[in-house]
């Protein structure tokens, strides 16, 4: 069950306090608790990231980053992958990659759990929609169906085997079909 705080805090009383597990986030004045990942939920999550990270690092395009902490417009949340074009990555003093992210990612990918509520996670969705976000998809391992959401156009919902899943401009020529997306629940399959 997803804890949420009754008592109203700042972002940044919020911002001060230990991070708790599973992770919480900040969504209009409230504390909300992210239910724990479960088997399916963290499988399409490493998957995802890697296959991301696999086209678009090598290249300087984009990075995935999974369970990133993302605070932004009034809102700290954490997306299950984070996708930030290379441009937008913030560094530290030396040049590494920063510990604190205060933008939007320019693909967020959400994955339901079981007990999780596909209202507030779409809130998230619309959230970084609205500060200028690419791309989001809302995956469902148990309807096997992801809604995309391209900025500015209609969400698009996709669930037959072989339809090819909307991605951001840049991704470039990279097609993941559902079929493909949802084979990577099976162990083994690369």
């Amino acid at each position: 069950m997803v804890k949420v705080s009754t008592k109203l805090l700042t972002l940044n009383e919020f911002l001060k306090l230990p991070e708790t597990k599973p992770a919480s986030e900040y969504i209009n004045g409230q504390i909300i608790q992210k239910p724990m990942p479960q088997g399916k939920h963290s499988k399409l999550q490493g998957k995802s990231v890697t296959v991301i990270n696999n086209i678009t690092e090598p290249k300087c395009i984009a990075l995935a980053l999974p369970e990133l902490r993302c605070t932004f417009n009034g809102r700290s949340i954490i997306p299950d992958v984070s996708v930030f074009t290379w441009n937008r990555i913030p560094l530290d003093e030396n040049g590494d990659i920063a510990n604190t992210f205060t933008s939007y990612p320019d693909w967020t990918i959400e994955i339901l759990s079981p007990d999780q509520n596909q209202t507030k996670v779409t809130n998230n969705i619309l959230h970084c929609l609205n500060a200028g976000c690419e791309m989001a998809w809302l995956i469902d391992p148990d309807e096997k169906s992801v809604l995309a959401y391209p900025n500015s156009k209609q969400p698009i919902f996709c669930e037959e085997p072989e339809q090819l899943i909307p991605t951001p401009e840049f991704m470039g020529d990279f097609q993941l079909s559902i079929g493909e997306l949802f084979s990577w629940l099976k162990p083994g399959n690369i």
